[in-house]
């Protein structure tokens, strides 16, 4: 039986997998759930929605459970949740209940993400965590980006449901390996649960991503977008003036006045948005430029994925030497130079080759800052310091997507190619913003502890 570590890394990855690829895998699937369950397309959008709003109703919370419940208990637990919600949606009989199974799934994803990083950064010093690349990029970039072609491929020989089953035993192996493998900590205390804090920031960042996920394709003056965006904002705010105030506040929002994690958090909203919104125009550009099919488009941005696994090599052997600021800086700025010539590629190897690149020298910027950015933090406040992290880098890729739709749409129909070659612009600047930020990361990486 694995222990320790190697026991850490498996369920970790097993759990991440199963949460990335369902980030992305459904979406081919979406006109054949319409078509069986004799609704229209636009209600299936229901099934993503709920996904993304459960997910942020379970990010505000994540830290303070694996405070007050252990990290191990609450990781295990909403991987099981993860897994029994697979189940229930591949056995739904109507599109209500899959929308509500979705809804669970996301909630347990939610949790996943913040406290599975927990988990894995509790067990590497901050001189170990440069080859965690390795690790992270295969949930957070490979899965998504195999989602499509491989819920394309299950719904067209198998059928949709395969799409949640391949998830069943995956979770049960990775539950049984966890509960004899994972070793417990001893958690800092938890304090009370803020009530308040909850009842802001949760429906809040639900409202808002409803909004932000349902705005391209209703209309941003719609009345359930004007009126789930605005007082999601209303709430939000509400929920930072109470979190900056609280003495034990759900999400303390105090850890961004650490000079490297604050700046960290900051970059990962940046740079989530510039990718996000990049990830979401291109495919758009490539078949108004190219007249290229939906699936030759969305397979265009594959080589993302590669580079991001290229990415993880470079910081493992680069980021000792380099350290943070001299490894993140130039990558932001040359990645915001390839996203600008993103723009103007029309040769379908031109925008392959981009993009690979995007996902090396991005993918490199991005890991670089994640693992500088928590090696101040004290192993007590992890919990609360990744689910902050996590939720800022998620609200960040649906301001993106968001943004760049805003921008597409706001030209005339008749403006050609001009509005997706604008929002690809619009990536650039986001991540080149990010430069002045990367100056607040440290020069040198972390060195291993000193010896007693």
């Amino acid at each position: 039986m694995l222990a320790g570590r190697a026991a850490v890394i498996a369920v970790h990855t097993a759990a991440m997998c199963m949460n990335g690829l369902d980030s992305t895998i459904v979406n081919p699937a979406l006109f054949r759930i319409a078509e069986d369950f004799g609704r229209p397309v636009s209600a299936a959008n229901a099934v993503e929605t709920a996904f993304l709003v459960g997910l942020a109703l379970g990010l505000p919370v994540a830290g303070w459970l694996g405070d007050r419940y252990g990290v191990k208990r609450v990781f295990l637990g909403a991987l099981g949740a993860f897994t029994l919600a697979s189940a229930l949606c591949a056995a739904a009989p109507a599109l209500a209940p899959l929308a509500a199974a979705r809804a669970v799934q996301g909630v347990a994803g939610g949790l996943l993400t913040p406290v599975g990083m927990t988990l894995l950064f509790r067990a590497f010093a901050p001189h170990e965590r440069a080859g965690l690349g390795r690790i992270l990029i295969v949930p957070t970039a490979l899965m998504p980006a195999l989602g499509p072609p491989l819920g394309g491929f299950l719904t067209e020989h198998l059928s949709w449901h395969w799409l949640f089953l391949v998830n069943v035993p995956i979770g049960v192996a990775a539950v049984a390996l966890g509960l004899f493998g994972l070793r417990g900590a001893q958690e800092p205390p938890a304090g009370r649960f803020d009530t308040t804090g909850f009842l802001l920031a949760t429906p809040g960042l639900g409202l808002l991503t409803y909004a932000l996920g349902f705005g391209p394709a209703h209309g941003w003056t719609s009345p359930g977008v004007v009126l789930g965006g605005l007082l999601g904002l209303a709430l939000l705010g509400a929920a930072v003036r109470h979190q900056l105030l609280a003495a034990g506040p759900l999400v303390d929002l105090r850890l961004l006045a650490d000079r490297t994690f604050g700046a960290a958090s900051r970059l990962a909203l940046l740079t989530s948005a510039g990718l996000m919104g990049a990830l979401f125009a291109l495919p758009l550009l490539y078949q108004a430029a190219l007249g290229a099919s939906a699936l030759d488009a969305g397979l265009s941005v594959f080589p993302e994925a590669i580079g991001l696994m290229a990415a993880s090599q470079v910081v493992d052997r680069l980021l000792p030497r380099l350290g943070p600021r001299r490894l993140a800086l130039p990558g932001l700025l040359l990645a915001a130079l390839v996203l600008a010539a993103l723009g103007f590629a029309e040769n379908p190897w031109a925008v392959r080759v981009l993009m690979f690149a995007v996902g090396l020298i991005l993918g490199t910027a991005v890991l670089t800052v994640q693992i500088a950015g928590f090696s101040d933090v004290p192993g007590p406040a992890m919990g609360r310091a990744m689910g902050l992290f996590t939720i800022l880098r998620t609200l960040g890729g649906a301001l993106g997507i968001a943004a760049t739709a805003a921008l597409i749409g706001a030209l005339p129909a008749d403006s050609g190619t001009t509005p997706y070659r604008l929002a690809l612009l619009l990536t650039s600047a986001l991540v080149a913003s990010g430069a002045l930020l990367a100056l607040r990361l440290p020069a040198e990486a972390p060195g291993p502890p000193p010896e007693d």
